[in-house]
């Protein structure tokens, strides 16, 4: 298994290269040469195994330089019952009959990206103890993936943090989360901007390469490839969960903002697992909604962008949506240069009048919207037909799952987080406010440490600098 880029400059590259450098060094993102498929009798060997044994048995496809024993080992040590307060990790709740939550929220930070996090910050704490490298890890975050970011790599050797999150466009939780650390390889930058603003930093840092190369930047935003492997994982757990055999299809609602989550339900469907639908959701932002029902792909300014009752998806350019149309567009490459040389001058592009839209049009992703009156809606009415409390992001995938859903096809609906991370939508909601896990009561009251900028990428590459 080797690693090229969406942009077709690149030479291929090991699995432990592509997941330190992150973006691809023409300025795409890092994709694997095949993806594996799974036989129908390895479908059904896998069906009963443990979470660390299927997520072993999944990642190993994806791993070409990294010993088996390795390789289990950092499985084995980050998906443990203790750090997931479950030994099943991601278990499925059923609402009624062929309507399922999958749990993927209850890690250390109660978010769903911890189970990709805290895989990367124990792989990438053994990768840099083999090569006797250091690590400085630049990322941006709308909400969630900072303090997953962060709380899986504080106090790891060789690793510093750098975390840009937009200047009050956070939830109080989310923001406290974060800013509260006080590890000393921990850094969090908060842009006087929105989530964009800070990925495009991001993005024009990642593609200074001398810069790059000098600190040795890395990142552990969804475009890194180790965090979508991981993910791949939960879809066929989630599969196995709700279904008797394989015989079987099912259809995944996705919650979605940087298109990271639902790319790893892409990936697990061209690897052979029996998905009916992936439905995208988005909220008031509906970039990727527009486009899958337009075939024009048109992110949005800063100004443009809305700050929503569900922060984590206030997104409007999809990084990992080049991943998707460089596979449908048969790895065209050349194509992906094309089309996204307009994304970066941040302009549109239109396919709907090619034979690229209609492969898109009849594929296994359709979308739908959500907003925050309907996501008030689908939180009250859950909890008050099947006493179960969700988060807001979680209620946009509900939402728009219903929306979308076909009869006779089991539905399950990715959870984003726990709803204590949302306490003033839930108050809204159900009129009191959620229960904290233990160890989260006075979070907000907490020191907290951090530093404010403008949105300007010479003046990040100045702290990092000062900083390592």
């Amino acid at each position: 298994m080797r690693y090229i880029s969406t942009r077709g400059h690149m030479l291929p590259k090991e699995f432990s290269a592509v997941v330190l450098s992150g973006l691809a060094s023409d300025g795409g993102l890092t994709v694997p040469e095949s993806y594996p498929k799974i036989s129908k009798s390895k479908l059904e060997g896998w069906r009963n195994l443990s979470y660390p044994d299927l997520a072993f048995q999944i990642i190993s496809n994806f791993v070409d330089d990294i010993p088996e024993a390795d390789l289990r080992r950092i499985i084995n040590q980050t998906y443990t019952g203790d750090a997931f307060h479950d030994k099943e990790i991601t278990p499925i709740k059923t609402l009624e009959s062929g309507i399922h939550i999958l749990s993927l929220s209850n890690g250390p930070t109660l978010a769903f990206k911890d189970i990709a996090m805290q895989f990367l910050g124990n792989l990438f704490e053994y990768v840099l103890e083999k090569t006797g490298k250091k690590l400085n890890i630049l990322g941006a975050t709308s909400g969630d993936t900072g303090s997953s970011a962060e709380y899986a790599m504080k106090g790891k050797n060789g690793i510093r943090v750098f975390m840009l999150s937009p200047h009050g466009k956070m939830t109080g939780f989310q923001t406290a989360q974060m800013f509260s650390l006080q590890d000393p390889n921990i850094f969090n930058i908060s842009i006087r901007g929105v989530f964009d603003n800070c990925q495009d930093i991001v993005k024009i840092i990642s593609n200074d390469a001398e810069f790059k190369k000098k600190y040795h930047i890395g990142t552990v935003n969804s475009i890194n490839w180790a965090r979508i492997v991981a993910q791949i994982v939960y879809y066929f757990k989630g599969y196995f969960a709700a279904t008797l055999s394989n015989d079987q299809q099912v259809s995944f609602a996705v919650p979605s903002g940087n298109f990271g989550n639902i790319f790893a339900g892409h990936i697990a469907f061209m690897m052979g697992l029996p998905i009916k639908k992936l439905i995208l959701a988005t909220n008031e932002n509906d970039v990727l909604h527009e486009f899958f029902s337009t075939g024009v792909y048109r992110p949005r300014t800063a100004k443009e962008t809305k700050h929503t009752s569900s922060p984590s998806m206030d997104i409007s350019k999809a990084s990992n949506f080049e991943r998707f149309i460089f596979d449908m567009a048969d790895r065209d490459a050349g194509r992906i240069r094309e089309l996204w040389k307009e994304v970066d001058r941040n302009k549109p592009f239109n396919i709907s009048n090619t034979l690229l839209w209609d492969r898109i049009r009849q594929s296994h992703i359709t979308s739908g919207t959500s907003n925050h009156k309907e996501r008030i809606r689908i939180i009250r009415e859950v909890y008050k037909k099947y006493g179960e409390l969700i988060d807001p992001h979680t209620a946009d995938g509900l939402k728009v799952g219903f929306d979308c859903r076909e009869r006779d096809i089991p539905l399950i609906c990715l959870e984003t987080a726990l709803p204590a991370k949302f306490s003033e939508s839930i108050k809204e909601a159900i009129g009191s406010e959620p229960v904290r896990p233990v160890g989260y009561h006075n979070l907000e009251n907490l020191p907290q440490r951090f530093v404010e900028m403008g949105v300007d990428s010479t003046e990040v590459k100045s702290f990092i600098s000062l900083n390592t």
